[in-house]
């Protein structure tokens, strides 16, 4: 099985990338994601990778870490849940967020993928919520964000931030997240415009 691939970006598809590898190149799906942080053609590039065989057909999945094909196949012990909804569910969050989003019980953040409907997505909060390593890579500041946003305790700033976030069209966790890594460049200190222009540059990586 391959486990990873460490090559040159050969072309892209809209769902794929070619690594050239010794000059073998291999088609490699990634979600959007991860092919948006994908370097240029010509470039090197390293990517963890789950094989998958079938009677009919062998297909790589490419991620930027480890940690992000670990969810990848936890997602998919969810039912309903197979590579491609996996694969939907990685392009719109990072994997702290994800953990986040299910710690939170965030069934909204999660339907936003596509094909993921309500169902899928109450599924995968409550399957998930309990399985190592799930939370490993939850983020405690969101965490202790979300709790001080519930409990009207966070700093005017970073309220008005996240609500300014939110306004944009970003899913509550995503917003909090942002923030609570605008907040920590930006100090104490930091005005809500401060910290509303660090957020969009976090949300933009």
């Amino acid at each position: 099985m391959i486990g990873k691939l460490r090559g040159v970006i050969d072309s892209y598809g809209e769902d794929f990338a070619i690594v050239d590898v010794g000059g073998v190149g291999y088609q490699v799906y990634c979600s959007v994601r991860t092919l948006q942080s994908l370097p240029h053609p010509g470039e090197a590039v390293t990517l963890s990778i789950e094989t998958y065989v079938r009677e009919d057909v062998i297909r790589l999945y490419g991620f930027a870490s480890d940690l992000e094909r670990e969810w990848f196949r936890m997602l998919q012990t969810v039912q309903g849940v197979g590579s491609k909804v996996a694969l939907a569910v990685l392009g719109i969050m990072k994997p702290g967020e994800l953990a986040t989003a299910i710690a939170l019980q965030d069934k909204a953040l999660l339907a936003r993928a596509p094909g993921v409907g309500k169902k899928v997505a109450e599924r995968i909060v409550a399957e998930l919520r309990d399985k190592a390593p799930a939370f490993a890579s939850a983020d405690p500041a969101v965490m202790n964000l979300q709790a001080d946003l519930a409990e009207r305790r966070a700093p005017q700033p970073v309220t008005e931030a996240v609500s300014a976030l939110v306004n944009l069209g970003y899913a509550q966790v995503q917003a909090s997240a942002a923030v609570a890594a605008a907040s920590r460049a930006g100090g104490e200190n930091a005005t809500t415009e401060q910290l509303i222009r660090l957020g969009l540059k976090e949300l933009a990586r």
